[in-house]
């Protein structure tokens, strides 16, 4: 088995692609070692010390280091336990079912229209972008012309995350749907 790795523009995050699926459907974020029980394959990579954070995609594998930890050291430890998680035939999941993207619980129902426009968007134009760098971004909602995006993996405390959200989403957004005035993230 062969596992390709990538920088991605996070430097405390690196990107693993270990040539097969990972996910079938959605995403699955795991921003701590509690949250990594449902998933034997993040729960491996939290045992390498250094990690802080996991996040699964369709075909790949993003991790997330400590401060002041290297990737030199970290990687090599991190590439066997995919490569044996893998060779293992273990499940990624237990539950078999990835994290959906969280719907806005108080969008405003007269808003449905733009709130399609948005997700369409977002689903066709920004969530490959940001899969391609590692990470993901969910709605979380629609409110007075402001949208609110959750970003997750390598895209979650990127120094380049509030330029990503303000100047390529938000723009990307207003122009297409004229009822956009702002993009915030939410934790």
């Amino acid at each position: 088995m062969f596992i390709q790795t990538e920088r991605t523009p996070n430097p405390a995050t690196l990107k693993f692609l270990p040539g097969r699926e990972v996910l079938a459907a959605g995403t699955a974020d795991f921003p701590t070692a509690e949250d990594a029980v449902r998933s034997p394959l993040a729960a491996a990579l939290f045992e390498v010390p250094g990690v802080c954070g996991v996040f699964l995609g369709a075909d790949f594998i993003t991790v997330t280091k400590s401060d002041g930890e290297d990737w030199a050291a970290l990687k090599p430890q991190l590439l066997g336990a995919i490569m044996q998680h893998f060779t293992a035939g273990a499940p990624i999941l237990l539950d078999e079912a990835a994290a959906e993207p969280a719907e806005g619980s108080d969008d405003d129902p007269a808003d449905a229209e733009i709130i399609t426009q948005i997700k369409a968007l977002l689903d066709e134009k920004v969530r490959p972008a940001v899969a391609r760098d590692g990470g993901d971004i969910l709605y979380h909602g629609f409110r007075e012309g402001v949208v609110y995006l959750h970003m997750q993996g390598s895209c979650a405390g990127c120094p380049s995350s509030t330029a990503t959200l303000k100047h390529g989403i938000e723009n990307l957004l207003r122009y297409y749907v004229p009822e956009v005035t702002e993009v915030r993230p939410i934790n």
